[in-house]
């Protein structure tokens, strides 16, 4: 790695604070003194105090260290920096560290539908610095490899890497107290770049399904996600896991996290929580259902998106589907047609939704929703799935969007002062240079077009969008000449509408627009 001459002496006390394991006076159990009698007595020996950064594993709820997260919210710890991709919900996972007010500051990914998050970073009570889930990915993981910085594509030309976004509102909310950081860019080989730093922390906090007295770790389903990079960037990392077993029980190739990471050991077999139950209809079931219900005005818009956007999926690809209508496209496959669906909470080779009574908490996808495997599905953690996002192994992005520009940039992430979801991984699927589709209806509710001759929102990516599906229109985006390219309309559709409803410059493509096709 290079490092600008401005960066090579910079002395980072966070980083070089983390650099070494912490060693307790506090010793437990078993042959190597990991094994802890209880959460209160790990923590105790991790040395958490106020003011401490904590790096927290789980996704969603999912993966979570429920045990420990419930004994630190009964200390009278505070002002507590949390590393995490989300914050739970109001009453569960970190989010009843929100409620008791012992989170200063959350670096996150994803606000969601934690609506107490939400309310404590829009009135200047949280500060919150969002980042890319990709990037805080592999942030930790450089933090936990001895890697200062590095460079990454994701977030270029976005308000990432500008800086000036809120991280913290004044009281009240409005105006902003504390600004984003800008980061410095750099071009290697005619490709953009933006150096970001290693995360380090003082106590990890994570879950695992089984470990051995040693601190070997093995993960069930899904529940790796973040888990892995906390254990790693941490000084002292706190384990909990849900079975000990002897060292020599577990696999050598069984074993997800080595041992080396991690410092205490609490057995703890607390509720596992499913955030979104998610289940596929038993056979018969739908068609009986299709009989009785006529579908809805709404629901027959998105269909028709969905369907078109599954033409788009060749066979062999991989492909990611984002959170709400692009997940549907996969039910629309055409015959022959098979994808390994990727999910960037670790998961290639997604099943359909389990029947009900088969869900587990412990698997899911990245819109928290219960999921099922496939034969040559694949687990991982979470920076792995985002090493195969950003090093373009997938090969086509679907996903939502608020607004789309002629150019090709994308905003699907935050009204400011209004609606902060985050951007969760959209940001690092979007620049890693596969084909990226968006899938939106073509204007708002109240009717205003979300196709534009400029975004006015804060950009996802700059310049990535391929292709643009509504329920109107299909475009494809000409990036040399910075213009759409209307190829299909809908049935029943005129061009005096797409006129009416576009505010990017478009031209016909050639040989003339084509009905709309479906899978």
């Amino acid at each position: 790695f290079f490092f600008p001459k401005m960066f090579r002496h910079t002395k980072v006390p966070l980083f070089t604070r983390a650099a070494s394991r912490y060693f307790s006076a506090i010793a437990g159990t078993g042959p190597y003194g990991k094994v802890m009698a209880s959460a209160d007595e790990a923590l105790k020996a991790s040395g958490v105090e106020s003011g401490s950064k904590l790096l927290v594993g789980g996704f969603g709820l999912c993966g979570i260290p429920m045990g420990c997260i419930q004994a630190l919210d009964k200390t009278d710890v505070k002002g507590l920096t949390v590393v995490s991709n989300n914050c739970g919900v109001d009453d569960w996972g970190l989010g009843i560290l929100l409620q008791s007010k012992k989170i200063k500051r959350m670096i996150s990914s994803y606000v969601g539908e934690n609506a107490e998050f939400e309310r404590q970073y829009l009135t200047g009570e949280l500060e919150v610095e969002l980042t890319p889930q990709g990037t805080l990915a592999e942030r930790l993981r450089a933090g936990g490899a001895g890697i200062p910085a590095f460079y990454t594509p994701t977030a270029y030309g976005t308000a990432i890497m500008d800086g000036g976004f809120p991280v913290k509102y004044v009281s009240g909310g409005g105006d902003v107290d504390i600004g984003s950081e800008p980061r410095e860019s750099r071009e290697f080989d005619g490709r953009n770049y933006i150096m970001e730093r290693g995360i380090t922390g003082d106590v990890g906090l994570i879950k695992a399904n089984k470990a051995d007295t040693y601190g070997n770790l093995y993960f069930n389903g899904t529940s790796r996600n973040f888990n892995p990079e906390c254990a790693m960037a941490a000084k002292f990392t706190i384990a909990e896991v849900e079975e000990i077993v002897e060292v020599g029980e577990l696999k050598p190739e069984d074993i997800h996290v080595p041992g080396v990471y991690i410092n205490a050991l609490v057995k703890m077999n607390v509720e596992k929580k499913i955030e979104r139950v998610t289940n596929s209809k038993p056979e018969g079931a739908s068609a009986a259902a299709a009989s009785d219900k006529k579908p809805s005005e709404t629901a027959l818009r998105r269909e028709r998106i969905v369907r078109r956007a599954a033409l788009e999926l060749k066979n062999g690809m991989n492909v990611n589907l984002g959170i709400g209508m692009p997940t549907l496209a996969s039910n629309y496959l055409p015959d022959g047609v098979k994808v390994m669906l990727q999910s960037e909470n670790g998961l290639l080779g997604m099943g359909p939704y389990p029947l009900p009574g088969h869900e587990h908490p412990d698997l899911i996808n990245a819109g928290k929703e219960t999921v099922s495997t496939l034969p040559g599905s694949s687990i991982f953690s979470s920076s792995e799935s985002f090493a195969m996002i950003r090093g373009s192994h997938i090969d086509i992005t679907i996903l939502g969007a608020l607004e789309v520009a002629e150019n090709g940039d994308l905003a699907n992430w935050v009204i400011p002062g209004k609606m902060v979801k985050g951007m969760g991984g959209a940001m690092d699927l979007v620049s890693c240079g596969s084909r990226v589709v968006v899938t939106m209806d073509h204007c708002s509710k109240k009717g205003a077009t979300k196709v534009l001759s400029e975004c006015s929102l804060p950009l996802t990516g700059k310049g990535i969008v391929d292709m643009i599906i509504t329920d109107l229109a299909v475009f494809e985006v000409d990036k040399a000449k910075g213009e759409l390219v209307l190829i299909e309309l809908a049935e029943g559709v005129t061009m005096d509408e797409i006129n009416e409803k576009t505010a990017a410059k478009f031209r016909v493509a050639e040989g003339g627009v084509k009905p709309m096709q479906a899978a």
